[in-house]
């Protein structure tokens, strides 16, 4: 496969098989947790390989993950797209309004963990914005969110406000892989899904949502040790 960059990053899902990418570096992330087991930050652990084109699994059953192997010719896997081709704008329902204004898309979540902690969450944070301080929070909230589920604009302003991430492909330990940059992704079907700056493709072969991660890799016991 030529390493060849295209004008714009692209990932597309082939029937029943992986997910093409290309034009996008590869790393693995993982997620660093309190003494509580919160999420507080996301760190990069290592680069997973120097092409910028390559096949991901997207059935689980890889012996070498995150990379594709074609077990899923074995496996017979289906992997039939189901995603909803509509906008995040469409989907998304707002949960809180104040100088800045929060929404929220359950059926992109990946269950990441970062819009809570022990003692509250962000749909509890949003009722009252009028603090700077929770306003803060918040938005902190927001930009570790890899599947961009959840979103905040300043009220003065029609686009939400996207954190500055890195133009890759990340595999995050036993979860999704989360492509970020605006990269173009294709549904095995030839739909193109709106771009956005950052959102979370399924690896384990579970997600009802595919070819966007719906979280069911826990549920799921997907590992990628």
């Amino acid at each position: 496969m030529s390493d060849d960059t295209p004008d714009t990053p692209t990932v597309t899902s082939r029937p029943g098989g992986p997910l093409l990418v290309k034009g996008l570096p590869l790393v693995r992330k993982t997620a660093v947790h309190s003494e509580h087991g919160e999420p507080l930050a996301w760190k990069t652990t290592e680069p997973i390989t120097d092409r910028v084109n390559y096949a991901l699994c997207r059935c689980g059953e890889s012996a070498n993950k995150p990379m594709c192997d074609g077990s899923h010719t074995a496996a017979g896997f289906d992997g039939t797209d189901t995603a909803d081709a509509s906008t995040y704008a469409e989907r998304s329902k707002q949960i809180g309004e104040g100088s800045i204004v929060v929404e929220d898309d359950r059926s992109i979540c990946v269950h990441a963990g970062f819009c809570g902690t022990r003692h509250t969450n962000i749909w509890k944070q949003s009722r009252d914005l009028s603090e700077s301080t929770v306003r803060l929070a918040v938005i902190n909230e927001v930009e570790k969110c890899p599947s961009g589920a959840i979103t905040y604009r300043f009220a003065e302003d029609d686009e939400h406000t996207e954190p500055d991430l890195p133009t890759q492909v990340a595999a995050i330990d036993d979860g999704p892989l989360w492509v970020t940059g605006g990269a173009t992704v294709t549904t095995s079907e030839g739909v193109e899904l709106e771009v956005r700056q950052r959102v979370t493709l399924c690896r384990c072969g579970a997600s009802a949502n595919k070819p966007l991660c719906d979280g069911s890799h826990k549920e799921a016991g997907f590992t990628d040790s």
